[in-house]
């Protein structure tokens, strides 16, 4: 069976599992450093994102609280910045680094960048192959154990699938970069911090890159290995 295998833990699962820990954990204790530490404004979130948003010329972003913690987004179908409730009325550089890298989102829309018309388009898709890809790579693997000759294009349809989440993860990557570098100058440029406190909100941006990096890596890593069991890696390289 080529399923969920000795090999498949060893080099995917647990490398997989310590790299989204690490990078959860760099998060989680980056935000809690600069959660106690406040600005010398001391604008909550919500009010620098709204500076920052109107300073460029957007004006048209609504900006609500959200339950949770850090589950903060920008939704481009209805222009809304949702902010999770310790960052829309804190005023650490926390929540200021946070809630400026949304309104990166936000300024990507209105000028239209192009990594993140991408990925809205991506989404529909993306929202049934990461559902679908593994039932499905599961069931090609018995097959395969049974009738290869049926096992093997319900295999690598799997793989298909999991290749369009995992494009979904590369193409993320740049537009969580381009948001963050956007909050790093917008907001010194708008006066919502000094260069100090600047530094402190991007270490904050910079940690939760790296849980996209990490979730890139981590579909790269399982995608390459079904590649390589099903055979269809060595012909890609034989043919190189």
């Amino acid at each position: 069976m080529m399923g969920f295998n000795f090999s498949y833990m060893i080099w995917v699962m647990l490398p997989t599992m310590a790299i989204s820990g690490l990078a959860s954990m760099m998060v989680k204790r980056t935000f809690a450093k600069y959660e106690t530490v406040g600005t010398q404004k001391g604008l909550t979130g919500a009010e620098a994102a709204r500076i920052m948003l109107e300073r460029q010329g957007v004006t048209d972003c609504k900006i609500e609280a959200t339950s949770g913690r850090l589950s903060d987004h920008y939704d481009p179908r209805v222009k809304t910045l949702r902010l999770s409730e310790p960052v829309y009325n804190a005023t650490s550089i926390s929540a200021i680094g946070v809630a400026c890298h949304e309104a990166g989102h936000a300024l990507q829309h209105a000028q239209g960048y192009k990594w993140l018309q991408m990925r809205s388009t991506l989404v529909p898709v993306t929202n049934i192959s990461s559902k679908m890809s593994m039932p499905v790579i599961m069931v090609g693997s018995m097959l395969m154990a049974l009738a290869p000759v049926f096992g093997m294009p319900v295999l690598l349809l799997g793989c298909a699938l999991f290749a369009a989440a995992f494009l979904f993860s590369a193409v993320t990557l740049p537009v969580e970069w381009d948001a963050s570098a956007r909050a790093k100058t917008a907001m010194v440029d708008a006066g919502i911090v000094n260069q100090q406190e600047a530094k402190g909100a991007g270490s904050v941006l910079n940690a939760a890159f790296l849980t996209y990096l990490a979730a890139a890596i981590a579909s790269l890593m399982t995608l390459l290995y079904y590649l390589h069991r099903t055979g269809v890696l060595r012909m890609l390289l034989n043919r190189r």
